[in-house]
């Protein structure tokens, strides 16, 4: 069977994170409402941040990157800063924080369980196959750890490991590919599981052997748009 129809015949699988194992991209999304709002408020900016802000430029992406994209898409400019910048700078890395800050609080509080269907998923996958977690997060060790999923993966490649590597974002291929030869395969021996159109665009320009769009509300024609060669609404749909 092709890999497009059973990408369980791959020996090799990469995940994002937030919206694929766990639904920490539910987090985010509030958390960067807050943090935007009251941004924009504080500067008089009449044209609200909506969800579909967080679908265009923040979905997916390092998180400066999203910080960078959507100021950009309200006229705003920032000085870029620095990542040690405390959460109350005015300056991209310092609003990249704050958003940060808010997601850590709303983790402790909330707590965080993985998808059902994505563990159902991991244990169809059997033994044998190698998977990694590739997520723009920088907290994306203590999520896992949080959901009792650690122990699955073998690998995780995050912000932290992307910086510390120079690799580009999402929707740049490079941190998916890097995951693949970690595990001693090639792009095309891999499948790539992601919510995000930015990281669907990733896996696509990467050359993966399967690209799984998983629906979690970034829209279905837009993933297929993107380059997923399957999309399903969650990964029980494949075990």
């Amino acid at each position: 069977m092709p890999a497009d129809s059973d990408p369980r015949t791959l020996p090799v699988h990469l995940f994002d994170m937030d919206g694929v194992i766990t639904p920490t991209a539910i987090v985010h999304m509030r958390a960067w409402e807050q943090m935007f709002s009251e941004e924009l408020a504080r500067r008089g900016v009449a044209e609200p941040y909506t969800e579909q802000d967080y679908f265009t430029y923040v979905d997916g992406r390092p998180r400066y990157d999203g910080v960078r994209a959507f100021l950009a898409s309200r006229g705003i400019e920032l000085p870029e800063g620095e990542p040690t910048d405390p959460a109350a700078a005015e300056t991209v890395c310092g609003l990249g924080n704050r958003k940060n800050e808010l997601v850590l609080a709303m983790i402790r509080e909330q707590g965080v369980a993985p998808y059902p269907g994505t563990v159902a998923y991991l244990d169809a996958l059997g033994a044998q196959a190698r998977c990694a977690v590739v997520s723009s997060s920088r907290n994306a060790e203590e999520v896992l750890a949080g959901a009792g999923l650690a122990d699955r993966f073998e690998i995780v490649v995050d912000g932290n490991v992307a910086a510390a590597l120079g690799l580009p974002g999402k929707p740049a291929p490079d941190t998916f590919v890097h995951a693949a030869r970690e595990l001693g395969a090639s792009p095309e021996q891999a499948v790539v599981y992601e919510d995000a159109v930015s990281g669907v665009r990733a896996g696509a320009a990467g050359g993966f052997g399967a690209v799984v769009g998983v629906d979690r509300g970034a829209g279905a024609d837009a993933l297929r748009e993107a380059g997923a060669s399957i999309v399903v609404a969650d990964l029980e749909e494949l075990a």
